[in-house]
């Protein structure tokens, strides 16, 4: 059977860091003393420097740049029409910055015959599918799925079918795109649970070129995990405001409590040199990191992502795999692992080619 590889990825984030200016916000916003307190406190254990968006916080903009200030107005936040209609026009362009930084070749481009897309964070129709094919003059009979609204772990789904795709036709490529706004749906509130959930998210994209040539990462298999009794603590829903997220409190421990009970399932039967495991935040990698047992710098690679970037929901664990590409050993074997909805731990196997 054809051996499937993740050849190459490349990554991209907007140009406007808004960590710090969404702090000032959104503490601003909160009328309880003790909530804002609270809120600054766990701002601080977060972890996370960095957090990129398509909304301008003020200074240069290349290309499309709404202002965050004017589009999260106190008292008259967007609608999802509105939300979707910026979306419609920044999507695109960072789906064009992370693709051209795959510098992709004339023979590789003819050799795509599936390009995949995960978004869970906003649509339109012609969509990012189509938007993919035009910009690298693919023909229109190449074919096209959309992964979409299965939240962070949407990534690992999308990967696990273009290696069913390359080993059912492995002369051929396959591009996966993971591209998530969610910065869009920032919500005006007083529920400090809804705000520190927001704290968490950036945007950013992926692209990756999935083949049968062994180089980069070799694809050997997915699992999934359903954690028992948890499907309603990460919810993902379409409002009348935005996309309605809930994210309970209780997701880092019932993580702890999936992981020690599936130790074996997850570690399998050989020694995981590479555990790329999704930032959902500090508290979600600290469950897994106890619940697994690992060594204290086991995650490194999704601490930094997290600190550098924040979740950016299916494209996060895209950008743990790319920097562990880049400094991983040949043999050396790997575990991917990402959580979202339902509650549902999403697993692949890789090892270094």
């Amino acid at each position: 059977m054809t051996q499937a590889h993740l050849q190459r990825i490349a990554t991209a984030v907007p140009d406007h860091d808004i960590h710090e200016s969404f702090i000032d916000f959104a503490g601003g916003m909160l009328e309880d003393t003790r909530a804002r307190s609270i809120f600054q406190r766990l701002v601080a254990k977060s972890e996370i420097r960095h957090r990129y968006s398509c909304l301008r916080n003020g200074g240069p903009s290349q290309g499309f740049a709404m202002d965050a200030h004017t589009f999260y107005e106190r008292g008259r936040f967007p609608s999802t029409a509105e939300r979707m209609r910026v979306f419609e026009t920044a999507a695109p362009l960072l789906m064009r910055r992370a693709v051209d930084k795959l510098a992709l070749t004339p023979a590789e481009r003819g050799r795509i015959g599936h390009v995949f897309v995960t978004c869970c964070t906003g649509f339109y129709a012609p969509g990012l599918d189509f938007d993919i094919l035009n910009h690298l003059g693919l023909p229109g009979s190449t074919e096209r799925t959309m992964v979409g609204f299965m939240g962070c772990y949407a990534a690992v789904n999308a990967l696990k079918l273009a290696r069913h795709y390359v080993r059912s036709q492995p002369e051929s490529l396959a591009l996966v795109v993971n591209l998530e706004l969610c910065t869009l749906h920032f919500h005006q509130s007083q529920d400090l649970t809804e705000v520190l959930a927001f704290l968490l998210f950036g945007d950013g994209c992926s692209a990756t070129l999935v083949g049968a040539d062994p180089q980069g990462f070799a694809l050997d298999g997915f699992e999934a995990l359903r954690l028992d009794n948890s499907s309603d603590l990460i919810t993902w829903r379409i409002g009348d405001m935005g996309f309605d997220m809930f994210l309970s409190t209780q997701v880092p421990s019932r993580i702890a409590k999936g992981m020690r009970e599936h130790a074996p399932d997850v570690s399998g039967q050989e020694k995981i040199d590479l555990w790329a495991v999704h930032p959902g935040g500090r508290a979600v990698l600290d469950a897994v990191e106890d619940g697994l047992g690992l060594e204290a710098d086991a995650l490194a690679t999704s601490r930094c992502v997290l600190s550098r970037f924040g979740n950016m929901s299916s494209a996060t664990v895209m950008f743990v795999l790319e920097q562990m590409m880049r400094e991983a050993a040949g043999g050396q074997r790997g575990c991917a692992l990402s959580f979202g909805p339902g509650m549902v731990a999403e697993m692949m196997r890789f090892h270094a080619a």
